[in-house]
């Protein structure tokens, strides 16, 4: 929908945030090429514009350089490996896993810092607490990958850090208290990769009413 479409009432930078909104999708094919070091920038303070509880900014990102990248996909996959007691469980998706951690134009690491939550004495609270600064970290990547979205770029996340966080942050050396969440990969999408149309949804199967 174009601006001078929009419905009476409607500003026209709504309907283009929609867009935004609507047509972001998961691409994990990209042309080769960086993404210059000033978009990245441009990124993470997108991602540090979402909302935060106890006015903090609990997310950090690492910017994983070409030369861990080897360091950090031995690392999930020994982890991966020891859950399962298998020395070579899933073979293929390990292998893919690898190709795309190397491969990724850009490839950042997200990470939860849970410095100024508050210590509840109970742990109903304390997971409350958590939660919210989870949340917010949702919140933080969806901005990063909206701003992406609208620089021409595209990508997808992973979540497997949350299954092997202590690994990652052994391998990558995190300072303490950042904790591995998601992997972000991003790059110009690749001609062509551009996924399938979504599923047609009503939102009332998504909203009740009390």
């Amino acid at each position: 929908m174009s601006p001078a479409a929009s419905p009476p009432g409607v500003p026209s930078d709504a309907v283009e945030l929609d867009e935004a909104i609507h047509n972001r999708r998961s691409v994990r094919r990209f042309a080769p090429g960086d993404v210059p070091p000033r978009l990245v920038r441009d990124l993470v303070a997108a991602a540090c514009a979402a909302p935060a509880p106890h006015h903090s900014r609990p997310w950090r990102f690492v910017d994983v350089t070409s030369a861990a990248r080897p360091r950090l996909a031995d690392a999930m996959a020994s982890d991966w490996q020891a859950d399962t007691g298998d020395p070579a469980p899933g073979a293929a998706a390990i292998d893919r896993s690898r190709a795309q951690l190397v491969a990724a134009p850009l490839l950042l690491l997200a990470c939860l810092e849970m410095e100024h939550a508050r210590e509840w004495p109970d742990e109903r609270r304390r997971a409350a607490e958590r939660d919210m600064y989870v949340q917010s970290l949702g919140a933080a990547l969806q901005n990063l990958l909206l701003a992406a979205h609208g620089r021409g770029l595209a990508g997808y996340l992973k979540g497997a850090p949350l299954f092997c966080a202590d690994a990652i942050a052994s391998a990558l050396d995190l300072p303490s208290g950042w904790e591995p969440a998601f992997l972000v990969l991003l790059g110009y999408p690749e001609d062509g990769a551009s996924p399938p149309p979504r599923e047609t949804l009503d939102p009332g199967d998504f909203l009740a009413s009390r």
